[in-house]
Order: structure tokens, then C-alpha cells, then sequence
């Protein structure tokens, strides 16, 4: 057995571990060890934590990750408390969270997974316990939020539109059938949004085009979340160093809040990315403070 399958097959009997265990195990420096746990980590073999250990994270192998618990006594006392109410409660929303309370979740990235709900025409930030499945986390919300959703009519059922009426080409329609249902003004509308490309339309991506390209920036990807007003780009800024990959939310508003930059931060570590925010407007007094003490990651310019 070489030095990897004996410090896998340590792993897997003990759990999670620091160099300085594996290196009494394999009988070697505490360096050459964390180098061997490093390497297969690389290689997707093994995880690393954010709860450390001292100060040092733990390794562990997949499927290994609920005797993470075990080392929750290592967390901040505050770090402790969000913890111990996320494992009670399942689901936290950081819109109605306190502040002290969002920082700490965001640095217990073990146990703490940031989902991202589309509740009418916003996103929100929810936390999950990570030990529950998506499917247990969705009902939670759902239980959550059906209260804060505004009451509809019911239509008749007559009305409602079947899947297959849905998915009916609209050649199929003739025009006089059109013509008796809708009014010519709205039939002009109609035909406009058929034509119509909103990507060659919207006025806020233009205008950031044209800031990336004074900046030198390369745009890699591009999603127009509203029209003329929020963007989701992944872009390649140039430095000293060579060019950086970043994920820019680009935001024409007047006011930036501290939900904002909290989206724009989830959706970095999400894609793994540094992040740049672009705005027209300023940042809200409570965005400011989250900026210095909990987003100090994330880049602001104005354009």
C-alpha cells in the first residue's frame, strides 16, 4: 500500500483529519503530508473544509460530511449560535435575518448552503442546513413564502389554456380568428414581440459594453436578468498579472441595497468568481456598512 491508499484508508476509518494525523500515520513531515492531502484533493478524491481545526482545515472523503459536526465546537461563539439555529430551523432567509446573523452564515460554508428563490419578480437569498436535500429545503420555503405571496383570482377553468393549445403553432392560426379575439393595437404589439431581439434592444447592456471596452475589459458571457436595468456578465479584466475572470452584476438603479451586493456575493461563490459590481446609482447607508465589514470581496464602480 503507498502513501496515498494508506492515507485514504485512514481517512475512511477515522474521518475527517489534519496533515499533522496523517503524517504520524505515513511517517513523514507534517509539509509532505499536507502536499499528499493537497494533491488529492486536486484530484477530487478528497474535500477540504472551512471549519478548521485549530488553524488548520480538515480533510475529509465525500459522503464524510456529516462528521463535520463533530468539529462545530471549533466555530466562533456567534459562528456557534447561527449554527446550532440553522440545524434547528433548516431554513433561514436572509432577508428578515439579522446582521450579525448573515455574516456568520456566510462564513459556516460547511453547513450553510445559499439558495437562491425567485419569489415574483425577485430573487432572494435562503439558507439551507447542508445535510437536508433540496427537495426537504424547496417544501420548507414554500411553507415559508405562501403567505407573503399576494392573492390572486381564480380564473374559471374555461379559460385556462390548455398545454396543447400552448404549444399549437401560431401559423395555425388565421388571421381573421385573430382579428375577432383581439383588437388591431394589440395585434401590432403581438407582432412586435415576435420580432423584436431584446438583446440587440437593451440600452443598459450597450452602455456597459461601451465601459468595458474604454476599460479593456473582454465581456465572456452575458444574461439581461431585466431589461435595461440588471445584468448577469462574466468578464476577463486585464492586471499586472495577467487577465482575471470575474462575475459582474450590473445594476441601473438609483439606489444599491445591502440585498444587492448579498445577491451579486452569493452568485460569485456560487460560480467560483470574484465579483465586480457596475451601477449608475449609490449605495444605501446599510449597503455601505455590509460592504466593509461582510462584502469586502466584492469590487464597486460607478458608470
Amino acid at each position: 500500500m503507498d502513501s496515498k491508499e494508506k492515507v485514504i484508508q485512514t481517512i475512511r476509518m477515522r474521518g475527517p483529519v489534519i496533515p499533522a494525523q496523517i503524517a504520524k500515520v505515513i511517517g513523514t513531515d507534517i509539509l509532505m503530508a499536507s502536499a499528499i492531502l493537497s494533491e488529492l484533493v486536486s484530484k477530487n478524491i478528497l474535500k477540504i473544509s472551512h471549519v478548521k481545526f485549530g488553524s488548520t482545515p480538515l480533510y475529509y472523503l465525500p459522503g464524510q460530511e456529516s462528521r463535520l459536526q463533530d468539529f462545530a465546537k471549533n466555530l466562533h461563539e456567534k459562528e456557534k449560535r447561527v449554527y446550532d439555529l440553522l440545524m434547528q430551523k433548516k431554513i433561514l432567509r436572509d432577508k428578515i435575518a439579522e446582521p450579525v446573523v448573515r455574516v456568520a452564515l456566510r462564513n459556516i460554508k460547511d453547513f450553510a448552503i445559499p439558495l437562491q428563490v425567485k419569489i415574483n419578480d425577485n430573487v432572494e437569498i435562503f439558507w439551507k442546513w447542508y445535510l437536508i436535500t433540496n427537495e426537504e429545503a424547496s417544501r420548507i420555503i414554500k411553507e415559508t413564502i405562501k403567505f407573503d405571496k399576494p392573492k390572486k383570482d381564480v380564473k374559471p377553468v374555461q379559460e385556462t389554456i390548455t398545454r396543447k393549445e400552448q404549444e399549437k403553432p401560431k401559423e395555425e392560426i388565421k388571421k381573421e380568428e385573430l382579428k375577432r379575439v383581439m383588437p388591431k393595437e394589440e395585434i401590432k404589439k403581438e407582432e412586435k414581440k415576435i420580432f423584436v431581439d431584446k438583446t440587440a434592444e437593451d440600452k443598459f447592456l450597450s452602455e456597459v459594453k461601451r465601459f468595458f471596452e474604454k476599460s479593456n475589459i473582454n465581456l465572456i458571457e452575458q444574461k439581461i436578468v431585466k431589461k435595461n436595468s440588471d445584468l448577469d456578465l462574466v468578464i476577463e479584466v486585464p492586471s499586472a498579472v495577467g487577465s482575471l475572470t470575474y462575475y459582474c452584476k450590473a445594476k441601473s438603479k438609483k439606489r444599491i441595497s445591502d440585498s444587492d451586493l448579498s445577491s451579486a456575493f452569493v452568485q460569485g461563490q456560487i460560480k467560483k468568481l470574484p465579483v465586480l459590481f457596475l451601477t449608475k446609482g449609490e449605495l444605501t447607508k446599510k449597503a455601505k456598512e455590509m460592504l466593509s465589514k461582510e462584502f469586502k470581496n466584492i469590487k464597486i464602480k460607478k458608470i
